[in-house]
């Protein structure tokens, strides 16, 4: 699958089949998110995989907005460290990666930011200095999914020179 195809037809998916997703695509998405770029190049963000079905029951209860990973074949949990203004972006870089890279082998998958973080941080043995950027559930979709996107039109959302001229490109 092209990247803009990619792009153009993945939808967060939070109802997984019960098959497994082999190690070698798993690494293939571990290995997307380590290529992410990062501001000054610092790569600061740290990922916990989460493959245990009990530990994936865990991450489910520390949710405030995940439930639904229960049901995820595995889970990626997103650390960054938040002394650097721009590890947020960072993680979505490497979270977009990670979401792309799955897709294109057939693997959905959904983010969520809503955790008890001081919780996780004990469970997970994560540091003090970094912060909970989100968790992905991964897994093959329960059925054949054809993404379709209700997105606002170009022009709507994209300006020329300055916010509100009309894009130059339409």
């Amino acid at each position: 699958m092209e990247v803009f195809d990619a792009i153009l037809s993945r939808i967060e998916v939070r109802e997984y089949s019960s098959e497994s997703v082999p190690d070698d695509v798993k690494l293939k998405i571990l290995e997307a998110a380590r290529m992410s770029p990062t501001g000054l190049n610092l790569q600061h963000w740290r990922f916990i995989l989460v493959e245990d079905k009990n530990n994936i029951k865990k991450l489910a209860e520390l949710s405030t907005t995940g439930k639904w990973v229960a049901g995820a074949d595995f889970a990626i949990i997103v650390l960054t460290d938040p002394k650097y203004p721009f590890h947020l972006v960072d993680a979505g870089r490497a979270i977009q990666n990670m979401q792309l890279t799955a897709w294109s082998m057939g693997v959905g998958s959904c983010i969520y930011t809503g955790v008890r973080e001081r919780e996780m941080k004990k469970e997970y043995g994560i540091p003090e200095n970094l912060t909970v950027a989100a968790v992905i559930g991964f897994g093959y979709p329960t059925r054949k999914i054809k993404g379709l996107k209700n997105r606002k039109k170009l022009i709507e959302i994209v300006f020329s020179e300055r916010f509100g001229e009309k894009l130059r490109l339409i």
